[in-house]
């Protein structure tokens, strides 16, 4: 039991401490704090984007050299450093260049204990529940997106008490108590997991779906607000809520595909919620500026088909990809989302709406990669996947993600 709440524990760590930097994006672009225009703002991750694509190539060689467990430390460790830096830089705040300087290596070592962290832990859930891996992987990134969820609104109420930097110190006490009590357990995954698997087409096909995934819930995530409050005229309550829905229903959603697995399976979610996120793309093109409240529905519906897709890549791509390089796929595509969209906005002219229009071509090309995946799936295996974890959890290797 006690590697199991290690486990669900570190995902859970993991989305907070991941969501922290953006919770805190008021005081870190606040002429009264950190005082980043947009521009610093935005490069100041793209130091986790590198690093996190890494880390997670790199993750399946690490486990398979030093075990899982180990792995998984590093990556612990990553994170307590990453918020032992951000706490940190309030004290040369004054400075802005130190300040700076000090939040790049933050989010650098975000990127490392992400791209660390997350496959170790997809690994290790599998190798715990190898007869559902599928609904092991679920719940382990519903804990994950709970932690997404709950740093925005945790990150409200330290600053309301006038210590904003109360959230990464208290992640970052979690964190070292949860390094000091997983050195004593048994975090060792199975030998089915460790072995390495050549990359085939249906690698490819898995590594397109995730990075095809990292735009479309990137897309939604990091730029909800700034539809809300620009295109759709909210105002900074409605918006911050809505930002809050799209990641409440991605973890409720990743909670109710996995109780519901043994009616709906996870094949079948897996082709479904594609269309899911295109109709909701264009359906929040489409949402007149006079109905904000209309929109925030939208995202949600948007972050309910977001919810299973990044936990069902990795757990039916296992014979196929490691963790560890999806989640690397995941966070490319995280990337392109994250600095594209801003110069087709402000240099090429494309308007928000045009652009989440686009988004819903994205999704349609998810929803035919599900299909060649299934019909591959359904080629390549007599009978369902079952039992130990075939081939490699690990590599043949975020994310970025993102979950949230």
């Amino acid at each position: 039991m006690g590697e199991i709440a290690a486990v669900y524990a570190a995902g859970l760590l993991q989305g907070l401490a991941l969501v922290t930097f953006p919770a805190a994006s008021a005081v870190l672009t606040s002429p009264t704090g950190y005082r980043l225009s947009a521009g610093a703002y935005g490069a100041m991750f793209a130091p986790q984007t590198v690093m996190a694509v890494a880390a997670a190539l790199l993750a399946a060689r690490l486990g398979a050299r030093w075990g899982q467990k180990r792995v998984l430390r590093i990556g612990l460790a990553a994170n307590l450093s990453s918020m032992a830096l951000l706490v940190g830089s309030r004290f040369v705040m004054g400075s802005h260049a130190a300040a700076f300087a000090l939040l790049l290596a933050a989010t650098a070592c975000m990127g490392i204990g992400f791209g660390l962290t997350v496959p170790a832990i997809n690994v290790l859930a599998a190798s715990l529940f190898p007869r559902r891996v599928d609904v092991a992987v679920l719940a382990l990134n519903a804990l994950l997106g709970l932690g997404t969820a709950l740093a925005p609104a945790l990150v409200a109420v330290f600053v309301a008490l006038g210590v904003w930097w109360g959230l990464p110190l208290a992640v970052g006490v979690l964190l070292l108590g949860l390094i000091i009590w997983s050195a004593s357990l048994a975090l060792v995954a199975t030998s089915a997991a460790e072995a390495r698997i050549e990359r085939s087409r249906r690698f490819w096909l898995f590594a397109a779906f995730a990075l095809c995934y990292g735009f479309v819930e990137t897309l939604n995530g990091n730029w909800a607000i700034l539809y809300m409050k620009g295109v759709l005229r909210a105002g900074a309550g409605l918006a911050a809520l809505t930002l809050t829905l799209f990641w409440a229903a991605a973890t409720v959603g990743r909670l109710l595909f996995a109780a519901v697995a043994r009616w709906l399976p996870p094949g079948r979610t897996f082709g479904l919620l594609p269309w899911v996120i295109a109709l909701t793309f264009i359906a929040t093109a489409l949402v007149p500026s006079s109905q904000p409240g209309l929109g925030a529905v939208a995202f949600g519906l948007a972050g309910l088909g977001c919810s299973a897709l990044l936990p069902l890549t990795i757990s039916l791509g296992r014979v196929a990809a490691s963790p560890g390089d999806l989640i690397a796929c995941y966070q490319l595509g995280y990337g392109l989302a994250a600095f594209g969209i801003a110069p087709l906005h402000d240099r090429a002219g494309l308007s928000l709406r045009v652009l989440f229009g686009g988004g819903a071509a994205i999704a349609l090309a998810l929803a035919i990669l599900s299909i060649a995946i299934s019909r591959r799936s359904t080629s390549n295996q007599k009978g369902p996947r079952r039992v130990a974890i075939p081939s490699r959890i690990v590599n043949p290797s975020p994310t970025t993600t993102h979950a949230t």
